[in-house]
């Protein structure tokens, strides 16, 4: 059963290596998830799976202990996702950025694993697949990363669009509110218009949230770079 979520963006940016000179900007959304973090350590669970995008190749379950590595970036730098042998396939990029996080906080609580979704999963997969994590465990919390949309402005990597701030703030009021079914109604081909990374993770949780009576919390919205990045609880 889910007894806690955190949603938290996943740019590799928000690693200060990775971001260097510019580190600063993303202060504010790294301490918001170092809050969601602790979050998730409150709720002791018996389980922590880490959900995040990525790209075909890099899909499926990845064991406690994968490795990633910033090295594509440019840093010399490799995380580990928890404790255990790993296995031989290196983590996403999304999941990287979780690895660091847990590291960052110093996560010494439940097991964790990773698990990394098409961006294009349909939301009926998706919930699918939210509903046989919660099963998994008697208390099970999931760490949820994912961006918003990528169109916010002109110099967003996905330049300009006018419906991505009604798709980010819809998102954002779901996930800050813990609306499984507003979640479950977000468009797949609008976020995948969008550039939106977020949406089939988010979808994931909605659906390891069914029949609970989390709430939820938001930490965290702002659109830096012209993208959507939200930090949210549900406990």
């Amino acid at each position: 059963m889910l007894v806690a979520a955190a949603v938290c963006p996943c740019p590799p940016l928000l690693v200060p290596a990775v971001a260097a000179g510019a580190a600063s900007e993303l202060a504010d959304a790294r301490t918001a998830c170092s809050d969601a973090l602790g979050v998730l350590a409150a709720a002791r669970p018996d389980r922590l799976v880490v959900v995040g995008p990525a790209v075909e190749g890099a899909r499926g379950g990845f064991p406690g202990g994968s490795a990633g590595s910033f090295a594509a970036f440019g840093v010399d730098l490799s995380v580990r996702l928890g404790s255990g042998s790993g296995g031989e396939r290196p983590l996403p990029a999304s999941l990287s950025v979780a690895a660091w996080l847990l590291g960052h906080t110093n996560w010494s609580g439940a097991p964790v694993e990773g698990l990394g979704v098409a961006e294009s999963a349909q939301a009926v997969r998706c919930a699918e697949t939210g509903r046989e994590i919660a099963g998994s465990a008697e208390r099970v919390a999931l760490l949820v990363m994912g961006d918003g949309s990528a169109c916010r402005t002109v110099k967003a990597p996905g330049y300009l669009d006018e419906r991505a701030e009604a798709f980010d703030a819809a998102a954002a009021r779901a996930l800050g509110t813990a609306d499984t079914a507003a979640l479950l109604a977000l468009d797949a081909g609008l976020g995948s218009e969008l550039k939106a990374a977020g949406r089939a993770p988010w979808q994931v949780l909605a659906g390891a949230a069914e029949g609970t009576d989390l709430a939820g919390r938001l930490l965290y919205e702002d659109a830096p770079y012209g993208v959507g990045y939200v930090v949210a609880t549900w406990s």
